[in-house]
């Protein structure tokens, strides 16, 4: 369990660059999350699969 938690990383805002408040693990796996930056004050939807980080390509509502 230790050895879980050295490998997470914060994710950044893919818009300004600046550290969000979700960190992630190796075995995180999000699909169309909502990731909010306190620093820009933006919303974008994300893929996270293997700490890799992608824009959604699905149009909000």
């Amino acid at each position: 369990m230790e050895d879980r938690k050295k490998d997470g990383i914060w994710l950044p805002c893919p818009l300004c660059g600046s550290r969000t408040k979700t960190k992630i693990y190796e075995d995180t796996v999000l699909i169309n999350f909502p990731l909010y930056c306190p620093k820009c004050k933006k919303e974008t939807r994300i893929n996270v699969v293997l700490k890799k980080m992608v824009l959604s390509k699905e149009p909000d509502a």
